[in-house]
């Protein structure tokens, strides 16, 4: 599951690999629209990455960077898999953009295949939302050009903005890339100006995938950082309680009194998961429970636990259509 990845891959975490190969005009990517002149020079945690031209062969290694692509007009060659729970990616926000087109599945999580990555031909490499090391940098750098993670924060740490405007300057859309970002924090103010009581509400999200542990979302968790944009305080015990570079904290059912917040959200698998948690003794005695403020949100089915965990100029839009009306349900 996406939601335990995002635990999981917490864990990642500067020189700057040089690539060694000219950019290549291979098979489309499909891009469309304006082109920024170039070169433009791309700062990342492991340097900087200077593109001469257009891309025109992409490869995502991010879990979530193709969503930006898509929305940028392009469409990776190369993407990995998620869990397999949803292959490229192939979500409801997405599926549009994608039309037909399958990439190759070129990895599973920060695991990436270099040799099929090196068999696209790809003239660039995207890695925002991931763990990339710098050997795999280094290593990839030596076939195409690379734009690695955003520098100066944890690795799945950077705001979706951030992560936007790098995908964005690499592929010579800056302009594009600020019309989307300006649209999409039109629609997180619309719902704060909607709901000003938000901004009295502290809120936590949390998941559990076994018994007896559980997991509270530190406030770089695209999770967390969705719903402070939506106008909630979150509550900072979760990040006290992480580990360093964690962005999240991991709790013990005798620690679940953390979560008792104005609101609770779990991002859950299964109604069995949601009858477990419910069933947990002291979890039973959080006020936010016996008052009715935590919501149970669905990772799929429908996929809206999905859209916020990915946080991205695609994904936003449909999570707030689908999570607006759960919160305001909740008295």
């Amino acid at each position: 599951m996406a939601v335990v990845a995002v635990a999981a891959l917490a864990l990642g975490a500067c020189g700057g690999g040089a690539e060694k190969a000219e950019s290549k005009p291979a098979a489309s990517a499909g891009g469309a629209g304006k082109s920024a002149d170039f070169p433009v020079t791309v700062e990342h945690k492991y340097g900087s990455t200077t593109i001469e031209a257009e891309p025109k062969t992409v490869v995502t290694l991010g879990l979530s960077d193709q969503d930006a692509v898509l929305a940028l007009g392009v469409k990776p060659v190369g993407a990995v898999d998620w869990f397999k729970e949803q292959p490229y990616g192939k979500w409801p926000w997405t599926k549009d953009k994608w039309g037909s087109t399958k990439p190759q599945i070129v990895g599973e999580r920060d695991e990436f295949n270099i040799e099929k990555i090196v068999a696209l031909k790809p003239d660039l490499v995207i890695a925002q939302y991931s763990g990339m090391k710098k050997e795999q940098y280094d290593t990839l750098s030596q076939f195409t050009k690379v734009v690695a993670q955003p520098k100066g924060v944890p690795d799945y740490g950077a705001a979706w903005q951030v992560m936007t405007r790098q995908i964005g300057k690499s592929l010579g859309k800056s302009t594009e890339t600020e019309e989307l970002i300006t649209d999409v924090s039109a629609r997180f103010k619309a719902v704060r100006d909607k709901h000003p009581e938000f901004a009295q509400k502290t809120l936590a999200v949390a998941d559990s995938f076994e018994a007896g542990k559980y997991s509270g979302f530190t406030k770089t968790d695209p999770k967390s950082i969705f719903f402070s944009e939506l106008g909630f305080k979150l509550k900072p015990e979760l990040d006290t309680l992480a580990k360093p570079g964690w962005n999240v904290a991991e709790l013990s059912a005798e620690k679940l009194n953390v979560l008792d917040a104005d609101r609770l959200v779990w991002v859950t698998s299964s109604s069995e998961a949601n009858d477990r948690i419910k069933a947990e003794p002291l979890y039973k005695s959080l006020k936010v429970h016996k008052e009715k403020r935590d919501l149970f949100v669905p990772y799929q089915d429908p996929d809206v636990g999905a859209a916020f965990s990915f946080n991205t100029v695609l994904s936003i839009p449909y999570a707030i259509d689908q999570i607006e009306p759960l919160l305001t349900a909740i008295k």
